[in-house]
C-alpha cells in the first residue's frame, strides 16, 4: 500500500544500532546468508549459533531449487526464530563484490527488497537488518549502506505497518555509512 510519508518519518521508522543483531526482540531478523541457508561464517553463524540447532534443521526442509541452492542469490526465504528473541529469521543472500560490474548493486538491493516484501507479506511490524554483504562478501561499506537506505526509505514509504526498521552496524565506520546514507534519503 502506498502511503505519502515524510522524511522526519523515515527517520522516526529506523533506527540504527550498533549491537548483537541475535539479541533483538524484533519480528524478524535477516540472516546474511549463503545459498545453502546451511550456516556459515559472520553473522550467518552467530544466528544459527544463537537459534540453536532447529534452525538449521528447517533450513534443511527448504527446498532445493538446483543443488546445494536453497535462495538465490538476491531472493529471501523464512523459517521460525526458534532460540532467538526474534519470532522469525528470514534468510536473504548478498552478492560477493567482484568490482561492481557484475551485477552486484542490483543484487544487494533486491536481498533488501524480498527480505522487507517478505516481511510485509507476513505482517511483521519490526525488521532488523545486518549490513548486508559487507563482510567476506567485500562489498565496499558506504555503496552498500546507500542501497540499505534506499531500499528501507521505499519500504516505509510503501507500508504503514512496519513499524521499526533497525540497520544493525558491526563497528563504527558501518554505524557512519549507514547514518549518512539514511540522512541522504530522508532530506
Amino acid at each position: 500500500m502506498n502511503q505519502s510519508v515524510s522524511p522526519s518519518e523515515i527517520l522516526q521508522r529506523v533506527e540504527i544500532v550498533r549491537a548483537d543483531i541475535t539479541t533483538l526482540a524484533v519480528d524478524a531478523i535477516v540472516n546474511a546468508a549463503n545459498e545453502t541457508l546451511l550456516g556459515g561464517g559472520g553473522v550467518d553463524g552467530a544466528i544459527h549459533r544463537a537459534a540453536g540447532p532447529a534452525l538449521l534443521e528447517a533450513c534443511r526442509r527448504l527446498p532445493e531449487i538446483a543443488k546445494d541452492v536453497r535462495c538465490p542469490t538476491g531472493e529471501a526465504r523464512i523459517t521460525e526464530g526458534f532460540g532467538l528473541p526474534a519470532r522469525y529469521v528470514i534468510h536473504t543472500v548478498g552478492p560477493v563484490w567482484r568490482g561492481g560490474g557484475k551485477g552486484e548493486s542490483t543484487l544487494l538491493a533486491a536481498a533488501y527488497r524480498n527480505s522487507l516484501t517478505l516481511a510485509a507479506e507476513q505482517g511483521l511490524r519490526s525488521i532488523a537488518f545486518p549490513a548486508i554483504s559487507t563482510g567476506v562478501f567485500g562489498y565496499p561499506v558506504d555503496a552498500a549502506a546507500d542501497i540499505a537506505a534506499a531500499e528501507v526509505a521505499w519500504a516505509v514509504e510503501r507500508w504503514q505497518g512496519l513499524d521499526q526498521v533497525f540497520l544493525v552496524a558491526y563497528n563504527a565506520q558501518v554505524a557512519q555509512a549507514l547514518a549518512s546514507a539514511l540522512a541522504r534519503r530522508a532530506k
